[in-house]
């Protein structure tokens, strides 16, 4: 669809990143046509109906340091659907704990960095007095490290942890508690670079930066509902159950994209599908070694629903240690239950559950949910049911990040999007945002548009 002007764009994939680039091509004058293979746009972070439920496939989270995901949900009207706390709070609940000291909560105070988490860290049950200490200095070794230091990307943060003296309980009760949710993977599994670029900027960067924020409405009224409404507003021709075939440079210096019944001439492309799609669709000569975005692994995340005839847990979400269960969210409003409670389990790191029958996960999840949860052990469940996203992120691990694309090609006119490209962050919905801005950012530069409504977030990686 080119615009008055004549300048056109493809945006292949409607998830987060592509619906970005999008907008942001939109936003700056260019007819954009925007092609999803699904029904809907999102990516995976969609939800489905289930009898009376709606249901997100799986729970996501954002932090106040995610200002390109904050500003994306600006721009598509929905900030307050998705509030972040007033001042991070996490309950934890240790399933072994003696009474008294099963609950402990990390939470900041309105203290300059690092002191702003003095008080939780030295109250924090789940750990002894001298692992507490040894986490203090480990946090201000890392806050240290230097970001932009290619070395870091090929250790793993396991070995770090350790010889700078983490215990294997500080490891589970700190450190993998918020990077396994983070990044998708255990801390021996994981990047040095990408672990420290987490907890730097989310927990070392600015007292609020770890406040956490999620939908409070089905995901689906987020990144499908009103990401197209946006779309639409903005002039985008969004379509829907349309996969690209093949794309190619054309005689004129623009690109030809194949889709079944129909020949798209344009004079930009930007693929924001995953590395293997991205692959499969890149010319020859694109990329100096295509054959890496192979190389890039994937991890899974399991996520375990559960539908109580009455209310077992009285606060928004905890994490749990001492257990299979992760992290647990109330989803009752939310999904539109008007008895009982459901709460959502994410798993991440599921590589050896990914695959388990519903049933064993059944006998599993309940037993630990009513060791966790007193009041769920009375409590009839009136459904149990799990989903599952066995390429849900791209594996963090030691070396990913030289595997990892910016957003220009040398195929002028052909870009890349998607949080596997080099946006220096995990598989976030930060990242993928992140990489829709980076590549509509270069689109506009090649095309002589200005991208001054583009939110000043970024220093494209190499």
């Amino acid at each position: 669809m080119p615009s008055a002007s004549g300048a056109s764009a493809v945006v292949v994939g409607g998830g987060l990143a592509g619906i970005t680039a999008a907008l942001a091509l939109a936003d700056a004058g260019v007819g954009v046509t925007l092609l999803e293979g699904r029904p809907r746009l999102g990516g995976l972070a969609f939800s489905f109906h289930r009898g009376e439920l709606t249901v997100d496939n799986g729970q996501h989270v954002y932090l106040r340091c995610c200002a390109a995901y904050r500003w994306f949900l600006d721009r598509i009207d929905a900030s307050a659907l998705a509030p972040l706390q007033d001042r991070l709070d996490v309950p934890v609940l240790d399933a072994n704990g003696t009474p008294g000291r099963r609950l402990g909560r990390l939470r900041r105070d309105a203290l300059p960095v690092p002191l702003h988490l003095g008080r939780s860290l030295a109250t924090y049950p789940h750990l002894s007095f001298a692992e507490r200490a040894r986490v203090g200095r480990a946090a201000l070794a890392l806050r240290a490290l230097d970001l932009a230091d290619p070395a870091l990307d090929a250790q793993d943060f396991g070995s770090w942890l350790a010889a700078h003296g983490q215990s294997a309980r500080a490891v589970e009760a700190l450190w993998d508690l918020v990077g396994v949710a983070t990044l998708n993977a255990v801390a021996g599994d994981a990047s040095l670079g990408l672990a420290a670029m987490v907890f730097k900027t989310g927990l070392l960067s600015d007292p609020g930066a770890a406040d956490i924020g999620w939908a409070r409405v089905p995901l689906g009224e987020l990144h499908d509902r009103l990401a197209r409404k946006a779309l639409d507003s903005a002039g985008v021709r969004t379509e829907v159950r349309t996969r690209v075939t093949s794309i190619s440079p054309n005689e004129n210096g623009g690109w030809s994209v194949q889709v079944p019944g129909e020949h798209i001439e344009t004079d930009a492309v930007i693929l924001a599908v995953p590395q293997r799609e991205s692959h499969d669709l890149l010319p020859p000569g694109a990329l100096d070694a295509p054959e890496r975005l192979l190389e890039i692994g994937t991890a899974p995340i399991l996520n375990v629903h559960v539908v109580y005839d009455r209310k077992v847990l009285g606060c928004p979400f905890f994490a749990a240690l001492g257990s299979p269960v992760q992290w647990v969210f109330d989803r009752t409003e939310a999904s539109g239950l008007r008895e009982g409670q459901y709460l959502a389990l994410s798993q991440s790191a599921a590589q050896d559950e990914i695959d388990e029958p519903v049933s064993v996960l059944r006998d599993r999840y309940l037993p630990e949910l009513e060791r966790l949860l007193p009041a769920a052990r009375g409590a009839e469940v009136k459904d149990f049911f799990v989903t599952r996203e066995r390429t849900a992120t791209f594996a963090p691990s030691p070396g990913v990040g030289r595997l990892r694309p910016g957003a220009r090609t040398k195929a002028p006119g052909l870009y890349l999007a998607g949080a596997w490209t080099a946006t220096g962050w995990p598989a976030t919905m930060e990242s993928a945002v992140r990489s829709g801005v980076s590549a509509a950012g270069a689109a506009l530069g090649a095309l002589g548009r200005s991208g001054a409504h583009l939110p000043d977030l970024f220093e494209e990686a190499a």
